[in-house]
């Protein structure tokens, strides 16, 4: 007799092959486009603050779940990945000892302290960024154009340099031409390590895209509401602005595509994901036009990542046959 019974067991029924392990991997490849511009614009202390940023954030997991006596997942990728990005949002003349107190910051305070990976309520590369910021502003804002000769110590035998957003803002007194769109495409322009090289960024976003690690929903709203606001009100009135120059300039297309995306930290629906990327790109914008400070993608992510619990609460879907509360 045919056994015609039916199995009930507990969800998920959809399974994947996908891994922590395997969707790390895939950002990392996804990333080594930008670092082999960063080393190729900056030098070898580009790679050196990268090698130091990632072993700092491997080794400060390694301590903090040794010390608890907890399971070790330096394995998973997660913290090279943590190490890469942080290394990505720093300026290549800072001193070798900002990234491993970055590293130890974005690891034990943002990951571990709430309960590590997947537990985190913000991006930890970012809030080691806006740390490291706060802290030691000149450092953080020591800027170079490319090939300039840097010393193993940081110090710089030319002229500092400012970001393309800052000449257009004029916040930083010097007398600079303001870079082109090609210079911002291709990388020939100052800025942190990682973020200069659109077309860098841009091949790994597609390879993140292609292999379905992320979604076009946040990086897309992300982009398009930065370059809508900042066409709107331009500097010189009402759509007057250079939208393109704003999306190809900072920290936009690295933060949108590699950090605004971060499973733990970013809304789960799809509705949530769209407010996500439309809130990141206002306060960016806001920033950016009217703030004292440059660029604003970092705090912007920070700030959304925080409204995340409650974005998801809102926009998650009604359960098939939950019956609502009454008054």
């Amino acid at each position: 007799m045919t056994d015609n019974r039916f199995i009930v067991s507990s969800s998920p029924h959809i399974r994947s092959d996908e891994t922590i392990s395997s969707i790390m991997l895939d950002v990392i490849i996804a990333l080594s486009p930008a670092f082999i511009a960063g080393a190729y614009f900056f030098g070898y202390r580009a790679i050196l603050i990268t090698l130091v940023s990632i072993i700092s954030c491997v080794a400060a997991e390694y301590i903090w779940q040794k010390t608890c006596k907890k399971p070790i997942t330096i394995s998973d990728w997660s913290a090279v990945v943590t190490g890469m990005l942080l290394a990505f949002n720093m300026p290549v003349t800072v001193p070798l000892w900002m990234p491993v107190i970055g590293g130890f910051f974005a690891i034990i305070i943002v990951k571990q302290f709430f309960g590590g990976l997947g537990h985190n309520f913000m991006n930890p590369a970012l809030a080691a960024r806006a740390f490291l910021l706060a802290s030691w502003p000149g450092a953080m804002t020591k800027w170079v154009q490319p090939f300039e000769k840097i010393s193993l110590f940081g110090n710089v035998d030319a002229v500092s340099s400012a970001t393309p957003l800052a000449i257009i803002k004029g916040t930083e007194a010097v007398e600079q031409a303001v870079p082109g769109y090609w210079q911002l495409f291709f990388g020939q322009i100052g800025g942190c390590i990682g973020e200069t090289s659109a077309i860098a960024l841009l091949l790994g976003a597609a390879y993140l895209l292609y292999r379905r690690v992320i979604n076009w929903r946040i990086p897309v709203t992300f982009i398009a509401t930065v370059g809508l606001f900042t066409f709107i009100f331009g500097k010189d009135g009402l759509f007057t602005g250079d939208a393109l120059y704003h999306i190809l300039s900072g920290g936009l297309i690295l933060g949108a595509f590699f950090m605004a995306t971060d499973y733990v930290s970013s809304p789960v629906t799809p509705k949530g994901q769209v407010i996500m990327g439309i809130g990141c790109g206002i306060i960016t914008s806001i920033i950016r036009l009217y703030g004292g400070y440059p660029e604003g993608v970092s705090y912007s992510i920070l700030l959304m990542n925080v409204l995340t619990p409650l974005i998801d609460k809102y926009t998650m879907p009604v359960k098939f046959g939950e019956v609502k509360a009454r008054a």
